[in-house]
């Protein structure tokens, strides 16, 4: 059985809005995960004009996964 994707959503904390939606393969190793989450969080910061610290990740869990 092939890992699923997971699926991210960035927050902005000063807001509580969701500010970016992305997808990592499940086949990647949790160090992966969290270099390319962090990664990401950087660039999702810089492309808001926001301050790191105020950005945030959470996995958007599919409901049917119980």
């Amino acid at each position: 059985m092939e890992p699923t994707d997971k699926h991210y959503k960035f927050i902005n904390s000063s807001t509580g809005y969701s500010i970016y939606y992305y997808s990592l393969s499940g086949s990647l190793t949790p160090e992966e995960v969290k270099a390319e989450l962090e990664k990401t969080q950087a660039f999702v910061a810089s492309k808001n004009g926001l301050l790191l610290n105020t950005v945030y990740w959470q996995e958007i869990k599919d409901e049917s996964d119980g």
